[in-house]
């Protein structure tokens, strides 16, 4: 063959090369195990019929997920490498604190592991479910649930602010400040977090005294209660707080609203907007 003709052949002989090189359309996962109580939820709210296998055990518990009903049709697993590989399937989902020795050995094994971010705003909670709906090859749902978190955001948005102040007050004194999920949604509520007027940033330690003294209108919290007295809930029974809290200012706030990001993650800004209307005299 000429030169002139191996220099015409050539375009054509790579054009062969990078089709046959070509990945084939991927299809979408057929069987999925999440091994996080977030990912749990998310998966629940997209997959499409029988495409997710396994749930992590916490998906049934009621006092941390929304979904606890649906997740009892669903087999359970508890994040161990060898129970999730046993179950043999195509996609594995995970959080980015999610047992970091059971992911690395899963990948090891050829599992394909996508990894998801806790949330610390709104706009996280709609990027992550975006996300899903990629993974899970099933877009159009996750723009029916981004439309409902949006939705939900517009209605809250447009109530005029209260102003009033509230205090997110948890298990031994922690408190939730700028940067973290809760403190985005009690701005979306349209209420001033105390933590932020304190300085105070991310899950942080709001001492009894400290939150004597800064009097929020509200405090919010998740509500649990311990079978057995417990260390850690010594601060709901010191006469300190029994006082403030028994002005009616304390509001009950499931923590399965704030744990995980969805657009049930809103009714945690309901639940405060519609305490600071009756604080207000608003119905």
């Amino acid at each position: 063959m000429s030169t002139n003709r191996m220099l015409q052949a050539l375009p054509l002989a790579l054009a062969g090369t990078m089709l046959a090189a070509a990945p084939a359309a991927a299809e979408p996962p057929k069987r999925v195990v999440s091994m996080n109580v977030c990912t749990d939820q998310l998966a629940m709210l997209m997959a499409g019929q029988g495409q997710l296998h396994s749930v992590s055990y916490l998906a049934r518990d009621p006092g941390t997920s929304v979904l606890a009903e649906r997740a009892k049709g669903l087999v359970v697993n508890h994040g161990l490498a060898e129970e999730v590989f046993l179950m043999q399937p195509d996609l594995v989902l995970a959080g980015t604190y999610t047992t970091r020795s059971t992911v690395a050995l899963l990948r090891r094994l050829g599992i394909r592991v996508e990894e998801f971010a806790p949330d610390n705003s709104i706009a996280e909670i709609r990027s992550n479910i975006l996300r899903m709906g990629e993974v899970l090859e099933r877009r159009e749902r996750a723009a029916e649930l981004v439309a409902d978190l949006d939705r939900g955001v517009a209605e809250l948005a447009a109530r005029p602010a209260s102003d009033r102040t509230v205090a997110t007050y948890y298990a031994n004194s922690y408190t939730s400040g700028a940067g973290t999920l809760v403190d985005d949604i009690v701005k979306l509520s349209g209420l001033v977090n105390v933590a932020d007027k304190l300085g105070l940033s991310g899950t942080a330690r709001l001492p009894l005294e400290m939150l004597v003294l800064a009097q929020p209108d509200l405090i919010a919290g998740g509500g649990e209660s311990y079978d057995a007295p417990a260390l850690a809930q010594e601060n709901f029974v010191h006469p300190a707080y029994r006082a403030i809290a028994g002005q009616g200012s304390a509001v009950p706030i499931p923590a399965r609203y704030t744990i995980c990001g969805a657009p049930f993650t809103l009714e945690a800004a309901r639940l405060l907007r519609d305490a600071a209307a009756g604080k207000d005299g608003v119905q």
